[in-house]
């Protein structure tokens, strides 16, 4: 699938309020989806956590947050694909608008708050894509909790979507760092954390077969938080992390929108990329790291690796420069 088509169809997406766009693009996509022909699966590639990904390059959570069009982001390019995030519970999210461009930065702006159809019908449209032999490449699940579900008990409320989702995924991704979720971030904890983990663990059990479990962490954590909650991680037993969410530091960017949200794209990539760097000069070699966050160019990607991470993640980018974007990083990243 050529991206050549997104060069003529940008200016009529961009002409629209980015939430519209989204919806239209996704909605396309996910037509385009259906009538792909079965995929050969993926022999060769990069392997990590115990699976093999068909490039370095994925897509990160929040553009397929109901895992609508996974046939397509194979089909563009992506070495694996991460949908979600996904609640245990289905979500309207924020009210709109509540997604916004920043084209002089190549940044977005959003506070959606976690809208998706919930982790029981999302399961099932994985597992459904699983009987047909729909997916060729591995698909992860970016879990939230539930705005609905107090701080208190979210250590169930993960437990209860890991259960309807993991037995369709790759690997699992618990999202404690959302900005977009009243007190979600009171999660990154160690304390907290670990609660939290230890549930998933346990439901991890329940499975023939465990999956790989990462933690998502704000860029925002002071570094020795950052580094207690790696170890955290590690000490549950999670196969890596993945830095970084979204910034609420809004000075990053000239004129940003009013009011709370998250900002990503390329004002993101000095601080998650240092992040990052922290982080693997901490935990060394063997713990697999994704890093994301402001990887709009090949140098960027070339930047994630050199900080340490093992894979790397794509999504303003994709917005502000199209899939060709996809061919430019794989290519980048195809080092070894």
């Amino acid at each position: 699938m050529s991206g050549g088509w997104y060069g003529l169809a940008k200016p009529a997406l961009f002409a629209l309020d980015a939430e519209t766009a989204h919806n239209v693009t996704l909605s396309m996509l996910s037509a385009y989806a259906r009538v792909l022909p079965r995929p050969d699966p993926v022999e060769d590639g990069v392997e990590q956590m115990g699976l093999t990904f068909g490039s370095r390059l994925g897509l990160a959570a929040g553009l397929d947050k109901n895992a609508r069009a996974i046939p397509a982001w194979q089909r563009l390019g992506f070495g694996f694909v991460e949908v979600g995030t996904v609640t245990a519970y289905p979500q309207p999210g924020n009210p709109p608008p509540r997604l916004f461009r920043i084209p002089d930065a190549l940044a977005l702006f959003n506070r959606m708050g976690f809208n998706n159809e919930g982790a029981e019908v999302v399961g099932q449209r994985l597992a459904r894509l699983r009987d047909k032999d729909a997916v060729t490449v591995p698909v992860g699940i970016n879990l939230g909790k539930s705005k609905v579900t107090p701080n208190a008990e979210a250590a169930a409320d993960y437990k209860k979507s890991f259960r309807a989702t993991a037995p369709y995924a790759d690997y699992v991704v618990i999202n404690v760092s959302s900005p977009n979720t009243p007190g979600l971030r009171n999660l990154q904890s160690t304390e907290q954390l670990a609660i939290i983990l230890d549930a998933v663990m346990e439901a991890n059990q329940e499975l023939d077969q465990g999956r790989p479990v990462l933690v998502k962490l704000a860029p925002d954590l002071a570094d020795e938080d950052t580094l207690a909650c790696a170890d955290t991680a590690r000490d549950k037993g999670c196969a890596g992390l993945i830095i970084s969410n979204t910034t609420i530091d809004k000075s990053l960017v000239d004129d940003p929108p009013a009011g709370s949200g998250g900002l990503s794209g390329a004002p993101l990539l000095a601080r998650s990329t240092a992040q990052l760097k922290q982080v693997r000069d901490h935990v060394g070699p063997d713990f697999t790291l994704i890093g994301v966050g402001g990887v709009t160019d090949a140098a960027g990607a070339q930047a994630k690796r050199d900080a340490g991470a093992d894979l790397v993640q794509i999504y303003s980018g994709l917005i502000y420069r199209g899939p060709r974007l996809i061919d430019e990083l794989t290519a980048a990243l195809a080092d070894g």
